[in-house]
């Protein structure tokens, strides 16, 4: 894993289409979450037969989204999976040239879109069950600026490199046994133009 990629831009229409089934979406993100896991172990967290789920496991890896990972346990007929690379991106430039590519990468955006905001709907009607000290920290902000097309390209840059130094510096952490109050944080960000 020393070698993987820290992110996979996502260019053709093919794999786009691979990662933006519903289902093939959350195990993705289930992955990235766990590091490496089984389809049996996968199976149980979004409740499907594990022969349904490597299937789209295989799928995603057709596509290299996804590898085949050292087993972490004895038992050799277990078959581990794990992200091949630290995220993935998917870039509007990449699939506008054409109506279908730009169909196809609206259709995907607008599932990505559903999924997060069905974990944000999850963790409002959950809300009530975590402490005070971790619904004090979380947030949930709207900034209305007048920017350039340049001042947003390097907002959205500034706020990834954010975002990846508490993502590394957690990685190290954890990786050195630093678990004692850690959660799964999702972090969600959106710019984009509008007009009034």
């Amino acid at each position: 894993m020393a070698d993987k990629d820290r992110d996979r831009r996502i260019t053709d229409v093919g794999t786009l289409k691979a990662i933006a089934y519903p289902l093939r979406a959350q195990l993705y993100r289930l992955l990235i979450l766990a590091g490496a896991a089984t389809a049996s172990q996968l199976g149980e967290q979004v409740d499907e037969a594990p022969s349904l789920v490597s299937y789209h496991l295989r799928k995603l890896a057709e596509h290299g989204l996804i590898e085949e990972a050292e087993p972490r346990s004895g038992d050799g007929r277990e078959r581990w999976w794990q992200p091949a690379s630290d995220g993935l991106s998917v870039r509007d430039e990449d699939f506008r040239d054409a109506p279908d590519k730009a169909a196809a990468h609206t259709a995907a955006s607008r599932l990505f879109f559903d999924q997060r905001i069905d974990m944000y709907r999850r963790y409002l009607d959950e809300r009530a069950h975590w402490s005070d000290e971790w619904t004090s920290a979380a947030d949930n902000s709207e900034w209305l600026v007048r920017l350039t097309p340049a001042e947003l390209g390097e907002l959205s840059k500034e706020l990834g490199d954010i975002v990846r130094r508490y993502q590394e510096a957690s990685r190290a952490a954890v990786a050195a046994g630093d678990t004692d109050g850690r959660e799964h944080v999702a972090v969600h960000t959106y710019g984009f133009p509008f007009r009034v």
